[in-house]
């Protein structure tokens, strides 16, 4: 049986708070009965609350109906996410006065509150979770949706694989994509060719190694795969390979299956808001403009679910060039508009099947649309009272 996608549209059909997202993401509330769900449970709201001064991460308004959901169903809601972007968050406007619950460091103040779990994978051996995430009875995975340097795309997935985790793995998980070997230096021992081989990526995605002179080194997150570089590279030294960059989306799935198998699966569900959805992550600790118009809301029980609905639902939309910063370029318009921004082996969708392959859930699912717009013949505009 397909899994339920419950969706609100960002568009209205008239200009009524009760067809505004936040209005909508009550409904998909409802439809997933949180409410009926958490009755003393403590409840880990997962999400992240930016850095610096990004400001397209979740308003509080959204979050602040989600704990109060928590809240009427007799459950002990609390926010979390990584350290450093916890000790700003109120810069931000996340409080526990505007969001009505505490906000917590997921793995402690200094990172060092963590369960370990063992399952190799290429160079990473043990995975730290973060305690305040292992030791919540009940997950609520709350996403925002928006491009990401290492795999195209970051939702519901990278939300629990990198923010779930303590420090040391989230590093080990980005080190992984350097563990297939990519640069043969006996194929080019020539410094000056080595030279011309860096100085040919405009994004300075292919650097000498510096503690090994010699050898080169490919900063995955800057590449797109443009191939300037092995336009110079000598045949058969360098490789941009798909398992380097697949290695982090299997990664992710991986970390995500650990942080999943410590709930009982029916007290989890996800919720992805996409909308200002920008080129790269919100770690970087600011805002750039849109590169896709605002999608709407989600929420599933299934993480494979609803991260299939939101890659689905802006596929086919137009990448909005005249938004992308100037030292961003797209040199091919084949794939999901994420993929033609960060390059063709940047697949967002691989994640989903890697886990699926984990049983984590289903790429089969049904959208549900929780309020369908209408066609409306007249309306009139509502104006509001001066007194």
């Amino acid at each position: 049986m397909p899994s339920k996608v419950y969706f609100g549209t960002a568009r209205q059909s008239r200009l009524e708070a009760k067809e505004t997202l936040p209005a909508k993401l009550d409904l998909i509330l409802e439809n997933l009965q949180i409410r009926q769900r958490v009755k003393d449970e403590m409840v880990v709201i997962k999400m992240h609350t930016g850095n610096n001064i990004g400001y397209s991460t979740i308003h509080p308004v959204f979050v602040r109906r989600v704990v109060q959901a928590v809240k009427d169903g007799g459950g002990k809601p609390f926010i979390a996410d990584v350290n450093w972007d916890v000790a700003g968050a109120e810069t931000r406007g996340y409080t526990q006065e505007t969001i009505g619950c505490p906000i917590y460091p997921a793995a402690g103040p200094d990172e060092k509150y963590y369960y370990e779990y063992e399952k190799p994978f290429k160079s990473i051996q043990k995975w730290k979770l973060a305690g305040m995430i292992h030791d919540a009875t009940f997950l609520i995975n709350f996403s925002h949706v928006k491009g990401h340097p290492s795999c195209g795309f970051g939702a519901a997935f990278k939300n629990l694989a990198l923010g779930c985790m303590a420090g040391e793995t989230r590093g080990d998980m980005h080190r992984a994509m350097h563990f297939d070997q990519y640069w043969f230096p006996e194929k080019c021992p020539d410094a000056e060719t080595i030279q011309k081989i860096a100085a040919s990526c405009p994004f300075e995605a292919i650097v000498e190694d510096k503690k090994r002179p010699g050898q080169m080194h490919l900063h995955m997150e800057q590449c797109n795969q443009c191939g300037r570089c092995l336009k110079v590279a000598p045949p058969g030294s360098l490789k941009i390979d798909a398992s380097n960059f697949y290695t982090f989306q299997e990664a992710c799935a991986i970390s995500t299956s650990i942080t999943l198998s410590t709930f009982d699966p029916k007290k989890v569900t996800h919720l992805s808001l996409a909308t200002h959805m920008t080129p790269v992550c919100d770690c970087f600790g600011f805002t750039s403009m849109p590169i896709l118009p605002d999608v709407g809301i989600f929420g599933s029980d299934d993480i494979i679910a609803i991260e299939r609905a939101v890659l689905d639902a802006t596929a086919g939309m137009r990448l909005i060039e005249e938004n992308l910063p100037l030292a961003m370029e797209v040199h091919s318009r084949a794939g999901h508009p994420f993929q033609q921004l960060h390059g063709p082996l940047k697949d967002p969708y691989l994640v989903t099947e890697y886990g699926e392959k984990l049983g984590l859930g289903s790429r089969d699912y049904e959208l549900v649309d929780i309020l369908p717009l209408e066609k409306v013949e007249r309306s009139a505009l509502q104006y509001i009272p001066s007194k």
